[in-house]
Order: C-alpha cells, then sequence, then structure tokens
C-alpha cells in the first residue's frame, strides 16, 4: 500500500502540468460564431464591435481575417491551423478572431473602408482593444515553401502578446 501512495504522488506534478496545459488550450475553445467561418449574412460592424468588447475583457488584440468560403489559400491555412493544436491555441490566446467574409454576394465594402486595401486573401489586420488598426498582414508571409510555417504563426503570435503590463 506504500508503494502506491509512493507512486501517486510521484505522477502529481505531471498530472497538475498536464491539466494546467489542457486548461490553457482549452480556455478559448468556445469561440463566438464570428471567429469560426467566413458568413456571407453576418454583420461585421456589429461583430466588430462584440469583438472588441472581448478583447478588453480578455486582455487580447482583435486579428481581421478577411476572406471567404471560396478562396483556397483561406481554406489551406484554416486547415493548417486546426491541423496544429497547439498553434491554433496560441492564436485564440493571443486574439479575438473576426472572420470577414468577401465575396461578390457581399464584399462588406462599409466596413472595410476602415482599413488598407488588403493584396490578396486571406487578409489580417490586427487591432487593439479599442480599435485602432495596429498592423496589416499579407498571409503570404506566413508561408515557406509554397506552405504556411508554423514557426512563422509563432513569431507573429509572439509580436502581437499582450504582456502582462499592458
Amino acid at each position: 500500500m506504500p508503494y502506491f501512495f509512493v507512486f501517486f504522488f510521484s505522477l502529481l506534478p505531471a498530472i497538475f502540468t498536464a491539466h494546467a496545459s489542457q486548461l490553457a488550450t482549452e480556455q478559448f475553445i468556445e469561440r463566438p460564431v464570428y471567429s469560426q467561418k467566413y458568413d456571407a449574412s453576418r454583420n461585421p460592424i456589429a461583430d466588430g464591435r462584440a469583438a472588441l468588447k472581448l478583447a478588453k475583457q480578455t486582455n487580447r488584440k482583435v486579428l481581421i481575417e478577411v476572406g471567404g468560403n471560396w478562396c483556397n489559400w483561406c481554406a489551406a491555412m484554416n486547415r493548417f491551423i486546426k491541423q496544429r493544436p497547439e498553434l491554433e491555441a496560441r492564436l485564440h490566446q493571443t486574439f479575438v478572431v473576426l472572420k470577414v467574409n468577401i465575396n461578390d454576394e457581399n464584399d462588406n465594402a462599409e466596413f472595410m473602408a476602415a482599413f488598407p486595401p488588403a493584396n490578396g486573401y486571406p487578409h489580417m489586420y490586427v487591432t487593439d482593444s479599442s480599435g485602432d488598426i495596429l498592423h496589416s498582414q499579407d498571409t503570404a508571409n506566413f508561408r515557406e515553401k509554397n506552405n504556411y510555417s508554423e514557426a512563422r504563426f509563432m513569431a507573429f503570435f509572439e509580436r502581437w502578446q499582450n504582456k502582462k503590463d499592458e
């Protein structure tokens, strides 16, 4: 019986570390609808207000991802991120993601008028939690040898991660 307790207590640090890591990953699993997919029927102005409010509450910046379901690189980027749980968790720990649809059905011109022109899609804009535009990002910069690079995404997330004293 004493061996069981020694064994059990020796595992506690690993159990707590794994649980803490899982909690950090799961913390942002529940995401608003506007973070999950491009949707031509959504109002990005209203969604943007909600994203800014959530960013303030959670001390994150907002990442506005502009694209659409028609966009092959948008689908490739989303697949790339989803297939890497650590990368996806870091994305949502760093940003409140706001996906804005751009297509023939709805170009969201009124919303997009506030931003510098996109060079292609998907395109990203980083704002602070007040809505001030901090950065415009061509997602081609995340590619390496015609595929997305986990290291380049992680460097981007590190650059824009809010620090404790911000």
